[in-house]
């Protein structure tokens, strides 16, 4: 059959609420830099009352990366659960602007959960220190997903913080299921160690058993196959995964697949803000990917991608990276 999404997402429907300040806040709040930290409603009140002036941007990882793969001319659509409220009609306008169809499920207006955000702390150096409040997304079901057609996706993208939720297990088996059901394959990435801690028996299973492409970076490797080495992780990795793309910062990204660990170097910018970094490499690799290009010069797409958007304040890019790519001989 003919499959009309490249990729099809799912993940934490967000809206980040992004604000600069200094190391001294992040200490006086209890804040662990450079993590993502789970909060509740009451605590979102109360640290958005303590920052200074923010933005509000539309986010989620999957989100983002889906964002990032239909700006380049990909077909993509995403799932995530938002309230039928101001921020989810945002959340949903935004995404559709990308050219991304959103699939929802809505909770209704009523919902006690509302749409789901995450305050963005971003200090001088470029970290960035998020507080997540789930809201409707962390309620995504498997009843919600019975409607859509994963058939339809070459590749379904699963996001690891997606796994904070009571029925996120049920979820992610059914979308694998229909997917592999009609030919797809299925990429994980596991999005923070401390992501990879809370749920690491549940992740180590998914990568063995159902993973084709695996995103991550050195730290949430090393969380995953519990070493500091990063070598020994890849090689496990490498054993489990056909694919595993991990970005290891300034140094680049390393690509184990078919026996062997590939390095393709980057260059180092000025980081203004790191948000959303990650998920640009796979949106930019993930589009490569589906366009038959090689490994070497997808990894290449993702480091340009991931490079502009930490020069930038937010996780959706400002410039035309289809042009980005052509300027730099690319594609």
């Amino acid at each position: 059959m003919t499959q009309p999404y490249d990729v099809i997402g799912l993940g934490n429907a967000m809206v980040d609420v992004l604000a600069q300040c200094g190391d001294d806040m992040l200490h006086d709040q209890g804040i662990q830099k450079g993590v993502m930290q789970l909060i509740d409603m009451d605590r979102a009140v109360d640290l958005y009352a303590a920052i200074g002036p923010a933005r509000e941007i539309s986010g989620g990882s999957a989100a983002n990366t889906l964002a990032v793969l239909t700006s380049l001319g990909g077909t993509g659509a995403y799932i995530g659960k938002v309230r039928d409220d101001q921020l989810g009609q945002i959340f949903a306008h935004d995404l559709r602007a990308q050219g991304c169809d959103y699939l929802g499920p809505w909770a209704a207006a009523d919902s006690a959960a509302e749409t789901g955000r995450c305050i963005v702390l971003v200090t001088p150096d470029g970290e960035r220190s998020m507080n997540t409040y789930l809201g409707a997304s962390e309620h995504l079901a498997a009843q919600d997903l019975t409607d859509v057609d994963f058939a339809a996706a070459k590749w379904l993208y699963l996001e690891g913080y997606r796994f904070d939720g009571p029925d996120s297990f049920a979820a992610f088996d059914q979308a694998i299921a229909a997917t592999r059901a009609g030919g797809g394959r299925i990429a994980l990435t596991l999005s923070d160690p401390f992501c990879v801690g809370r749920h690491h028996a549940a992740f180590l299973a998914l990568a063995q058993d159902h993973v084709d492409l695996l995103f991550c970076n050195r730290a949430e490797l090393c969380a995953l196959y519990v070493s500091d080495d990063l070598p020994h992780a890849l090689m496990r990795a490498g054993a489990d995964v056909d694919m595993v793309v991990c970005t290891d910062a300034e140094n680049g990204v390393h690509i184990a697949h078919n026996g062997a660990v590939q390095h393709i170097p980057t260059h180092s910018v000025d980081i203004i803000d790191a948000t959303g970094a990650g998920d640009a490499f796979a949106g930019a690799f993930l589009w490569g990917l589906c366009a038959g290009h090689t490994l070497d010069l997808c990894a290449r797409m993702g480091n340009l991608a991931a490079g502009h958007i930490i020069t930038q304040i937010g996780a959706r890019a400002m410039v035309d990276l289809r042009q980005l790519f052509r300027d730099h001989g690319l594609i």
